[in-house]
């Protein structure tokens, strides 16, 4: 089945993460194959990387990986992904990952999963990413990002209407209305940029 849409998935590479992220990260990567979304994520073969490649190896879904050429040298790379892009640097591989996406989905992570997120999050404010961002909230663990954004409108750093630059979700079957329902956004929020 041809994909009809691409997305870019956020997720850690530890596998010492609680069982409940897995299955979560399991169930959204099939849906995400059922909707008939392209993956790009990571490149990762450890942690809820892994499982998104995985899941959507198993479901007969299509997935990219992207990553650095020194990851790829102490096989960091999912030995199951075919379709690779080898990048010489980190901010190189940020591009790429969600260059031409319908939409972005921040897992759960560690500091790589956050400065991905907080720099989409920076771009959209400025009008240059306008698609929709998610975020996953298993077992609440954004509920101090959701906090700190929110702290960031209220103390006038950020507008209030920069509250629709992104939808927090807390089960992956929330994902479609998600994305279906997301606010509208053009690159006209450069004008409004400044709270």
């Amino acid at each position: 089945m041809k994909s009809k849409y691409k997305i870019a998935v956020y997720c850690a590479s530890s596998p010492k993460i609680d069982a409940i992220f897995f299955e979560k990260t399991a169930e959204l990567a099939t849906i995400l194959v059922k909707n008939g979304f392209h993956v790009n994520f990571g490149g990762g073969s450890k942690g809820l990387m892994g499982q998104v490649a995985d899941t959507v190896l198993a479901e007969g879904g299509e997935i990219t990986g992207i990553i650095p050429e020194f990851m790829k040298a102490v096989e960091w790379d999912h030995k199951g992904v075919k379709n690779f892009i080898v990048t010489e640097t980190m901010a190189e591989r940020k591009t790429i990952l969600y260059a031409d996406t319908d939409a972005i989905i921040a897992l759960p992570g560690g500091c790589g999963t956050l400065e991905e997120l907080m720099e989409v999050i920076t771009l959209k404010r400025l009008g240059l990413y306008t698609k929709p961002i998610l975020i996953l909230n298993t077992k609440n663990y954004y509920a101090p990002l959701r906090e700190m954004l929110e702290r960031c409108v209220e103390e006038n750093f950020m507008g209030k209407q920069h509250l629709d630059m992104w939808t927090f979700i807390d089960e992956p079957s929330e994902f479609m209305a998600a994305f279906e329902n997301a606010a509208s956004w053009d690159e006209g929020a450069i004008n409004f940029a400044v709270a």
